[in-house]
């Protein structure tokens, strides 16, 4: 996924504000499971939702005012319940901004987790 940087996303020295980048990195797995035919709203309407159980984020270079971002998503495992992302967001120079990794958990609308169901798990993987 390609995002520009405004203004809103930075701090006062033009730097991009570092949790600016966890909206980013759900924005990029939104955009991961459209283009594997998993929309997330049709997800939830049926009763399959998920949540971020656990977040791990390294920041390697400052984004700044003005730059594009690549921003990359990749599923790295799945297992009954848990879906693991792995991201990473480059700058327009090809330089390494942040690399994270994303737990996400499949609850039902009482937030209690459940299973993944399989043909999800097809189109994702």
């Amino acid at each position: 996924m390609k995002k520009r940087i405004y203004y809103h996303h930075t701090d006062c020295g033009g730097v991009v504000y570092y949790a600016k980048y966890l909206e980013f990195l759900e924005e990029a797995r939104t955009e991961y499971f459209e283009q594997k035919n998993a929309s997330i709203k049709l997800l939830a309407d049926s009763g399959f939702m998920f949540v971020v159980a656990r977040q791990e984020i390294d920041y390697k270079f400052p984004a700044k005012y003005g730059d594009q971002l690549d921003i990359q998503a990749q599923v790295g495992a799945i297992s009954g319940v848990r879906i693991e992302f792995l991201h990473e967001i480059y700058n327009q120079d090809k330089q390494i901004i942040v690399k994270a990794k994303t737990t996400l958990v499949c609850v039902d609308k009482n937030l209690k987790p459940q299973a993944i169901p399989e043909d999800l798990r097809k189109k994702i993987a």
